[in-house]
């Protein structure tokens, strides 16, 4: 069984796409608190995990970042979705659900 901390291989920038997607605009750590919400609490992404995601999805200019201002009144870089991003994210929801269906096969004929 994975750790709480695993991500599993492939699917983070999924997540962070689909994040910014319902959400709009966030920093990072708001984007990592939301992931471990949504996966209610089965994944925790540290530092270390989301930000060279957040780096390697803006140098693909699927997302998009500005610096701004926390609700706590602190410097933080906000990311958003670009139109790159949004065909991107639904290409890999497309690609996520066909390889989830064949696996599912493989599970239920067991």
């Amino acid at each position: 069984m994975p750790s709480r901390s695993d991500v599993p291989q492939g699917t983070l920038d999924l997540m962070v796409l689909k994040t910014l997607e319902a959400l709009g605009p966030l920093h990072g750590y708001g984007i990592a608190r939301r992931i471990e919400q949504v996966s209610e609490a089965a994944l925790r992404l540290n530092q270390g995990t989301i930000y060279p995601a957040l780096t390697r999805l803006e140098q693909r200019g699927w997302i998009a970042s500005k610096w701004g201002v926390s609700d706590h009144n602190r410097r933080a870089r906000f990311y958003a979705l670009t139109r790159a991003g949004r065909r991107q994210l639904e290409a890999q929801t497309r690609d996520w659900q066909r390889v989830a269906a064949i696996v599912a096969r493989f599970v239920e004929t067991g």
